[in-house]
C-alpha cells in the first residue's frame, strides 16, 4: 500500500475473509502495474463500520476505484486495470 494515490483504489474486507487474501494479491498487483497506491479497508472496525456493513457485508471482498465498484469475491485484475487507466474522475 502506498500513501500517494491511496483513496483511488479501495479494498474492502473483513477477518475471516477466505477470498480476502486471493483479492489483496490482485489488488496489489494491478495497482503496482498502474502505479498507484491502494488502501485496505476492514469494514467490521472502520469508523463508519455500520454502513460499510450494510453495503458490503455478503459481497467482500469488494473492491471500488475512485469510488465506483468494480467487482466483489472473485475479483478481476483486468476489469481493475481498465479502470485504473480510465484516471482519477
Amino acid at each position: 500500500m502506498s500513501a500517494q494515490g491511496a483513496d483511488r483504489v479501495v479494498l474492502y474486507g473483513r477477518a475471516g475473509c477466505h477470498l480476502c487474501e486471493p483479492a489483496r494479491a490482485v489488488v496489489a498487483a494491478a495497482a503496482a502495474e498502474a502505479g498507484v497506491g491502494w488502501l485496505e479497508v476492514d469494514i467490521d472496525t472502520a469508523p463508519d463500520s455500520e454502513a460499510l456493513v450494510d453495503r458490503y457485508g455478503e459481497l467482500v471482498p469488494v473492491v471500488t476505484v475512485d469510488g465506483v465498484q468494480q467487482g466483489y469475491w472473485r475479483l478481476d485484475r483486468s476489469r481493475l486495470l481498465r479502470a485504473l487507466a480510465g484516471g482519477p474522475a
